[in-house]
């Protein structure tokens, strides 16, 4: 005697459509296991930002040394077409890349093929050219150009795009020299060709190209797949629209990111500024910072060369991307902001001692290593009035935090 069939239905299946139906009821389960954890409020908030119009959308990422608890896409990743932002959606990180050639540099000192405290004239001979404003030798430091003490001005746009390669770049600035605008170490200027030289330095002692470098010291062991200096043609679709606000603060406009979609061989890989990647490989980096220079076993940066990088070498000097309150809330390390001390707006949540960068289209990266998290948001705007006070940056983090306050 045979007992009843649970459902008569499936029962009358055919052999090969119960497996099917087994399957996709597997992949199913297995769908719902690996989806991407999110924290409370935090999307909320961010669909705030959206509907006001302060970007068109947004991927936003929040783990610990070992634990991703949050991966979310807000809005749109193409706001005129209304395409979905999804969490694998590539931004140009803008100046969120110099904390990564910070770190190219680190290594290198590491390896004892660099001193953060050697002039740059050792590696780039050019460099002995320069004179200050009062007529003196520069004698610029690796350190100086970490810190945007160096007093040296900004490099052209047009150089980038008449260039191939990094030493293109170098010559470009020096071929007719560039002044210099201050005595090295006197003020803080913000200034991306600093950290383009440090690229070009890395270079020089790796004896690699800088794309490449990444590519087989950082980006390959992190597991930091969709990072790169040139989208390929399979990344293309995955590339969020660049927006700027308009001045109802009621649309969105498109606004192609400064350089576009560089392609290798055509384009310098720029260490102040050139990388494009996903919330999730940024989040691995942060969570390698957020670990002192160690993660999943492999340790990128020495103990000593971690602390280097997250103190602030600015001493008492102002330093902020404004003339604003900022200057007297952060400090600056190699590559990095540093919080002094907590103040409302983004920072109100934030430890002393918390580090990271933001990129001139929103992209930010935040360490705080007293709590124990790092925080990404990914969007692409380029008129914010403030790189690093931006106001879905602010949301971002005060939701985030929280969250897990809630839930410790």
């Amino acid at each position: 005697m045979f007992a009843a069939p649970l459902n008569p239905t499936i029962s009358m299946l055919s052999f090969s459509s119960r497996r099917f139906l087994a399957l996709s009821l597997t992949l199913l389960m297995l769908t719902a296991v690996h989806a991407a954890p999110t924290l409370p409020g935090v999307g909320a908030a961010m669909q705030g930002a959206v509907d006001a119009h302060e970007t068109a959308g947004a991927v936003t990422f929040v783990a610990t040394k070992d634990k991703v608890l949050h991966l979310e896409a807000t809005g749109f990743a193409d706001y005129v077409a209304k395409k979905p932002m999804a969490t694998d959606t590539l931004f140009w990180l803008a100046s969120s890349t110099k904390p990564i050639t910070a770190t190219a540099a680190l290594m290198m000192q590491d390896e004892g093929k660099l001193s953060i405290t050697d002039p740059v004239a050792k590696y780039i001979p050019a460099f002995a050219a320069l004179k200050t404003p009062s007529g003196k030798p520069a004698n610029i430091t690796i350190q100086q150009l970490l810190t945007h003490t160096s007093g040296l001005a900004d490099i052209k746009r047009p150089v980038y795009f008449a260039s191939k390669n990094l030493t293109d770049v170098m010559n470009g600035y020096f071929s007719p020299l560039t002044p210099m605008l201050a005595e090295p170490g006197e003020r803080w200027k913000y200034n991306s060709f600093g950290l383009d030289t440090v690229g070009r330095i890395v270079e020089i002692v790796s004896g690699k190209s800088y794309d490449v470098f990444l590519q087989e010291r950082i980006f390959g062991p992190l597991g930091m797949k969709d990072t790169t200096f040139f989208p390929s043609d399979a990344q293309q679709p995955r590339l969020a629209i660049g927006y700027s606000r308009d001045r109802s603060g009621q649309s969105m406009n498109v606004q192609a990111p400064t350089f576009g979609r560089p392609v290798r061989g055509q384009f310098p890989p720029v260490p102040g500024g050139g990388l494009f990647s996903t919330a999730s490989d940024l989040g691995r980096f942060g969570q390698m910072l957020l670990n002192r220079g160690n993660f999943e076993g492999r340790r990128y940066l020495s103990e000593a060369s971690f602390k280097q990088m997250t103190t602030i070498h600015t001493g008492e000097l102002l330093t902020g991307y404004s003339a604003g309150q900022m200057n007297h809330v952060l400090g600056w390390g190699l590559g990095v902001f540093i919080v002094r001390a907590p103040h409302e707006g983004l920072t109100a949540p934030l430890s002393v001692g918390t580090f990271g960068h933001p990129g001139a289209w929103g992209t930010d990266m935040i360490v705080d290593p007293v709590k124990g998290v790092v925080y990404v948001m990914m969007i692409q705007r380029s008129n914010l009035p403030d790189n690093f006070e931006n106001e879905p940056a602010r949301v971002f983090v005060q939701a985030a935090d929280a969250a897990l306050a809630k839930s410790r």
